[in-house]
């Protein structure tokens, strides 16, 4: 088996990679190559038992998606975007790369002439207030931001091009990831993050958004799982709707803080500071709070049960375990 990472220098490009390194295989095939391609070079992962190819490019620009499928990969995973608050503050950009990004993969494949299992990685933000509580599957898609419904044109996009037999597609909602590692990005969401990175790395973290925001979960590990999960799910087994949402945890920022506190004490939560910011109260206001996700469930997908599992993953895969004095 042969798979192909688009985005694969984006954190869970990265970690896809890592967890395919170590497994060797997907489901019960074995991984015969890996190809990992973003804007800039992806990190080879250690003791990879199959090649690794690294390729950098800019994926809109013509004939691009077409080189990437001379090796014909039999898995592609469409992670390839730019986050929400970027996607919004740079409308043209945004529409290139998360819109037409995903159009040129799925023209390309269709030139091609193979069928290929393509996962694209959508958003909750293809929901847009008001909502109800929680949202099920078949609940409209109706974005209130452009990154939003540059997602929901992908969905879309995937099941057209699926129905039409071009691409064998599927397009999952993650959750919010968190907690994500590294430097704070450019996604809205980021402060989700944030407020339980920052302060366990002994650093000050700023939350922008008032206690009562409440939000839809998953660890890095479990997006891995997800989409481990999703490239080797019966095609037949999953129908004629393609995009669904992932499981998760839904919980408000207070109720992140407060399990902050009760696995790292009131030192490490009081490093949290209120900075209230109207842009970005503005747009998680119009955000989904919480999902039903009984066909993704179903399907064998699965996430952690509380948001203190999600920071214990954190804890155990970032921090070696222990948390700093």
């Amino acid at each position: 088996m042969r798979v192909l990472i688009l985005g694969g220098a984006g954190m869970v490009g990265r970690k896809l990679a890592e967890r395919m390194a170590r497994d060797g295989r997907l489901g019960d095939a074995l991984i015969d190559g890996l190809t990992l391609y973003d804007i800039i070079p992806a990190t080879v992962p250690d003791g990879a038992p199959f090649p690794i190819k690294i390729e950098t490019g800019d994926l809109p620009e013509p004939g691009e998606a077409d080189r990437l499928l001379i090796d014909r990969p039999d898995v592609i995973f469409h992670l390839a975007a730019i986050v929400s608050g970027q996607a919004e503050q740079e409308f043209e950009l945004g529409y290139r790369i998360n819109m037409d990004g995903t159009r040129v993969v799925l023209d390309a494949i269709r030139k091609a002439d193979y069928c290929p299992r393509l996962i694209f990685t959508s958003s909750l933000a293809v929901f847009g207030a008001p909502l109800p509580e929680p949202i099920g599957d078949d609940y409209s898609v109706a974005p209130l931001t452009s990154y939003g419904a540059q997602k929901a044109i992908g969905e879309l996009l995937v099941s057209d091009f699926t129905r039409k037999g071009f691409v064998d597609g599927i397009a999952v909602r993650l959750p919010t990831i968190c907690v994500r590692p590294g430097k704070p990005n450019a996604a809205a969401s980021g402060f989700f993050s944030g407020i339980i990175r920052e302060p366990l790395a002994e650093r000050e973290a700023v939350l922008p958004v008032s206690e009562d925001v409440k939000h839809w979960h998953a660890s890095p590990r479990a997006a891995v799982g997800f989409l481990m999960h999703a490239a080797t799910l019966d095609s037949a087994l999953i129908g004629p709707r393609r995009a669904f949402t992932l499981p998760g945890v839904a919980v408000t920022v207070g109720e992140q803080i407060e399990a902050l506190r009760a696995i790292a004490g009131d030192k490490v939560a009081s490093r949290i500071r209120r900075e209230p910011d109207p842009f970005i109260q503005g747009i998680v206001d119009g955000w989904p709070r919480a999902f039903d996700t009984r066909r993704a469930l179903d399907l064998g997908f699965e996430a952690e049960a509380s948001f203190e599992d999600i920071i214990r993953v954190h804890i155990e895969d970032e921090l070696g375990g222990a948390i700093p004095d």
